[in-house]
């Protein structure tokens, strides 16, 4: 399927024919619909299909009894400039996450740039070029128009309050892994971690032993001390604390708990777990932390999903809001939900072909991941069938407008 602009405008587009309608709101996950009616990127009608009058529609999709859902969100990533990653010298990557229903991802710090600056001016020019040119990119259409949110300096000692104000002032809203860089001790990093909220910009610390040199062990005395904004990928990325560390993090902090693809695989499903016993699921966020050393997943979140749903007996639809109506809220994001007023990027899915699962759902619950038949960034149809899931059972079609 050719690609379109992501530049142009989508024009009204109506939906109809849902089979389950996910939400990605884990307190009503599945929403009783079987239409969406979008204008200019922006959902503005949910309903049945006799709400859905097509008159005037610029694109109408049949989704033939398939699944709609919000667009995944990866939490954690690690992008340089472009669809290009230095750390494993691979091309393609952001669109090829596309095709795993990936419609946004979030930088937890340039990291794997060769050279990376470590001087205050340097790390501060690095982020806000960053952020510059992944919105560049995506007004261009490069990596299939994901929307990648980057543009996150590692802290370094000698920041002051001012390098945060300048960087907020530029535009940027993240902050990198902290302890990837020389600030490592929760009593230097709160004051900063600090400093970034009061400007409007969130903060990501790393957790468990060292990723790549130059890392350290963040334990959790230093997380809660730091205490920023979402606790990266706290099954380890890839070494995790000790268990009843991360059990410590779960009860004694209120931040968001990122569960990543490139971390222990225990850790992932007892912390979900104990999420859930502890009535804090929403606090449950997903990535893949790659590009890393371990290479690039652009199934890393729908993997995610199917291991945390049947490795932790957790229902899918809850699964699938971890990676997409959690990490919205949790990450400021308007994207990530299906209510009126949000923006319009969508994943169409269904159960793999030959799946022991007799239903989406259960076939996730099952272990299997799903088939993704369609994905939509802002209204516009982004990718046909994915070239990297197994084929879906059923596929949602473009309706041929005459």
């Amino acid at each position: 399927m050719a690609v379109e602009s992501v530049s142009g405008k989508s024009g009204k587009v109506v939906i109809r024919n849902i089979g389950l309608l996910l939400s990605g709101d884990i307190d009503q996950p599945i929403l009783d619909a079987t239409t969406v009616v979008v204008d200019d990127g922006i959902i503005v009608a949910i309903g049945n299909d006799s709400d859905g009058d097509i008159d005037g529609a610029a694109t109408v999709i049949d989704c033939r009894g398939t699944t709609l859902a919000p667009g995944l969100i990866d939490s954690h990533v690690h992008p340089v400039f472009g669809d290009w990653t230095p750390r494993q010298g691979q091309l393609g990557w952001i669109e090829s996450s596309l095709h795993g229903g990936v419609t946004t991802m979030i930088s937890a710090g340039e990291v794997h740039l060769p050279g990376r600056p470590r001087d205050i001016v340097g790390l501060k020019a690095l982020a806000i070029t960053a952020q510059r040119s992944f919105e560049g990119m995506r007004g261009a259409g490069v990596g299939g128009g994901v929307k990648v949110l980057a543009g996150a300096p590692i802290l370094e000692q000698g920041m002051v309050e001012q390098d945060f104000k300048d960087l907020a002032d530029a535009g940027v809203t993240l902050l990198g892994e902290v302890g990837l860089g020389t600030v490592k001790a929760g009593y230097e990093a709160g004051p900063m971690v600090a400093w970034a909220r009061k400007y409007g910009i969130q903060s990501t610390i790393h957790t468990g032993g060292p990723s790549i040199p130059g890392s350290g062990l963040i334990d959790s005395d230093v997380v809660l001390e730091a205490d920023a904004d979402v606790i990266g990928h706290v099954n380890g990325g890839h070494t995790a604390l000790p268990y009843k560390h991360v059990c410590e993090l779960c009860e004694r902090s209120t931040r968001a708990l990122e569960i990543v693809h490139n971390g222990n695989e225990r850790i992932a499903i007892l912390t979900a777990r104990h999420a859930v016993e502890l009535k804090c699921p929403h606090r449950v966020i997903l990535g893949t932390d790659g590009p890393a050393g371990s290479g690039v997943q652009p199934l890393g979140i729908l993997r995610m999903v199917a291991l945390i749903s049947s490795m932790a007996d957790i229902p899918a639809e809850i699964a699938f809001g971890f990676a997409t109506g959690n990490t919205a809220r949790m990450r400021n994001l308007r994207q990530g939900l299906i209510e009126v007023g949000r923006p319009a990027d969508f994943v169409f899915m269904d159960r793999a072909q030959h799946s022991a699962g007799k239903t989406l759902l259960e076939s996730v619950e099952l272990g299997d991941i799903p088939g993704v038949g369609m994905v939509m960034i802002d209204g516009l149809v982004r990718c046909g069938r994915s070239r990297n899931t197994p084929p879906a059972e059923q596929v949602a079609i473009v309706v041929p407008r005459y």
